[in-house]
């Protein structure tokens, strides 16, 4: 890309990155390196995916707030660490501070997930609610750092971050040395630049691609400006990479060595998460899903050799992954509602079942509305909601409904 970035800001070289794989052996775990056979298919090239959703506390983050909180002054580390986080990164400070013996307090939205609040404080930091949306969070944690002295660690704009989530990619090159692509979710920056640093010092011949949520992406206008800027209103399912605003230490490497970053649908997240769990057996959520998100959404981008997708994150709150699961399986086609008219006399509903089950659709939910004044006297409007096995199959249900007289409504 080589876009120029005016101001000046702390570098991170190999050797920073090879220091910080150093400092977390025994602390962080390799994550696994696992095949994918659809997805292979699916682009003609082989296909891996890198699990940092089974690291420990469920993300990458571990590995640069560890190396950050580490480098510490002693006069620093009895100060304490503060941190504003909705979840990975809150987890991450957590377990790090405890491993190294450092009082951490943590802000966190008033509306983050119970299960993220309560890991947090488990891994042993003060949880403190407040505001309602992340800049409420990061605002408060910065005036705790004021006024009490305690370090503020940002989630991805520190050089030793950003050399800690680095060593993601020396794991990668050792793995798979024969990796051609190497597919990352970006949110501020630090993941990807931490890889990218590593990844193009001893293999600049493979391309570091960043993926963003196309409502929450900051990167693609920064880069064109040459600076980052600020996006109002970002919109994503996909919180850990839900960032209004570039870093300026991850902008500036990303700006240099990235060779291109591209933004993925919704849809395309929540078939990723889907695809996950079907058949990787991966609970992965919906930011570490944003790679594999790109891969089904061009396919046929990727067929010049082995591709690597980082799966960051595994943290998902149950009752968004229901909710994600629902809409992945519409946005595959999985999911059928409609709506029509019967006669309201008993065994009518008995008679439209009895067709639907002749075509193999599992019925989900099924609702009656007599107060519609469109509805004739007699009439009774049923909606929906059917489980299918993909658009074929739905196609196939429609035409049998309006065979049996079951014409669908708009």
């Amino acid at each position: 890309m080589n876009y120029r970035v005016p101001v000046p800001v702390p570098q991170v070289i190999l050797d920073d990155v090879r220091g910080a794989q150093k400092m977390l052996s025994g602390v962080a775990r390799v994550t696994a390196m696992e095949g994918s056979r659809h997805l292979s298919a699916l682009t003609g090239s082989p296909v891996h995916l890198k699990c940092e959703n089974l690291q420990r506390t469920g993300s990458f983050k571990l590995r640069g707030a560890y190396v950050r909180i580490a480098g510490l002054r002693p006069e620093q580390r009895a100060a304490g660490v503060v941190a504003a986080s909705a979840g990975n990164h809150a987890q991450g400070v957590a377990l790090a501070s405890s491993l190294l013996g450092v009082r951490s307090t943590v802000f966190m939205p008033v509306g983050a997930p119970l299960p993220k609040v309560a890991a947090t404080q488990e891994y042993g930091a003060e949880v403190r609610l407040h505001g309602q949306v992340v800049d409420e969070t990061l605002a408060a944690a910065q005036e705790y750092a004021d006024r009490t002295g305690a370090v503020f660690i940002h989630p991805f704009d520190h050089r030793d971050i950003i050399a800690g989530q680095g060593t993601v990619g020396l794991e990668i090159l050792e793995q798979c040395p024969e990796v051609r692509t190497i597919l990352v979710g970006v949110g501020g920056g630090g993941l990807a630049a931490g890889i990218a640093v590593a990844v193009k010092a001893l293999r600049p011949d493979v391309k570091v691609i960043g993926v963003q949520a196309a409502g929450a992406a900051a990167y693609p206008p920064s880069l064109k400006v040459g600076h980052p800027v600020s996006i109002d209103d970002p919109n994503t399912m996909a919180d850990g990479i839900k960032v209004g605003r570039p870093g300026d230490v991850p902008f500036a490497i990303i700006a240099e060595l990235l060779d291109e970053v591209r933004t993925v649908s919704e849809d395309a997240l929540s078939s990723a998460l889907l695809l996950c769990l079907e058949r990787a057996k991966l609970v992965v959520e919906p930011a570490g899903c944003s790679p594999v998100a790109a891969l089904l959404s061009e396919p046929e981008l990727y067929g010049g050799g082995p591709v690597v997708a980082v799966l960051s994150g595994g943290n998902v709150d149950p009752l968004l992954l229901q909710r994600i699961l629902r809409h992945g399986m519409a946005a595959a086609g999985r999911y059928l509602s409609l709506r029509l008219r019967v006669a309201d006399r008993p065994g009518a509903l008995a008679g439209l079942l009895a067709v639907l089950s002749t075509v193999d659709a599992n019925v989900l939910d099924v609702s009656h509305v007599r107060t519609d004044p469109r509805l004739g006297l007699t009439e009774v409007e049923v909606e929906l909601h059917l489980e299918t096995k993909g658009p074929e199959h739905c196609a196939e249900v429609a035409r049998s409904l309006h065979s049996a007289g079951y014409p669908v409504m708009a």
